[in-house]
């Protein structure tokens, strides 16, 4: 059974909203970066994506994404091409990126068989719906917070809500280019 891994870009406030100033939230794109550190992230994201088994995404995510990936070349963009994909949602009827499949039952029990039935980790990116709920149902083993040096001040954030604490544990921080940095969390318990 592998673990299921949470990779989150946010702000240094905890948002995780537009960070490409496409969705209208009307606070710019703050993902933007120099030479250095988009060199480094884009080796870090590569390296995760090599490492993993599958992909479980929200649908606006699986959206976004299947809408930009096929026509991409590289490394990155032909193993996010050619992993299984997973994709939660009450509305999506068909999913067309390659190797996706479409999980409209109980999110809970789907994600719970599908970490039992992988061999692999499962990396869920972006999914500002679906990691709230993973969470709850401590069904996250891994947190990877991509932290740009911005406060927002605005926007939805990663961490909403929970009915009881949810402690995480430091495994490991690293600067990524000369900006951003890497926290990495695991479950406490």
């Amino acid at each position: 059974m592998g673990k299921l891994i949470v990779t989150e870009n946010i702000t240094l406030d905890g948002v995780i909203q537009d960070p490409t100033g496409e969705e209208g939230l009307g606070r710019g794109a703050w993902s933007q970066m120099g030479p250095l550190d988009q060199a480094a992230w884009a080796e870090f994201f590569t390296d995760e994506a090599l490492d993993v088994e599958a992909m479980l995404l929200g649908r606006r995510t699986y959206e976004y994404f299947a809408g930009r990936f096929p026509s991409r070349t590289g490394v990155w963009a032909e193993r996010l091409n050619s992993m299984p994909k997973y994709v939660v949602s009450a509305t999506l009827e068909a999913a067309e990126w390659n190797n996706s499949t479409v999980l409209t039952g109980d999110i809970v029990d789907d994600v719970s068989k599908l970490k039992e039935t992988l061999t692999g980790d499962l990396v869920v990116y972006a999914s500002g719906r679906l990691v709230p709920t993973l969470l709850e149902h401590d069904l996250v083993d891994e947190l990877r917070l991509m932290t740009f040096p911005c406060v927002l001040g605005a926007g939805q954030h990663l961490f909403g809500e929970t009915g009881e604490q949810k402690p995480q544990r430091l495994v490991g921080n690293r600067t990524i280019g000369d900006g951003l940095v890497l926290l990495t969390y695991q479950r406490a318990n």
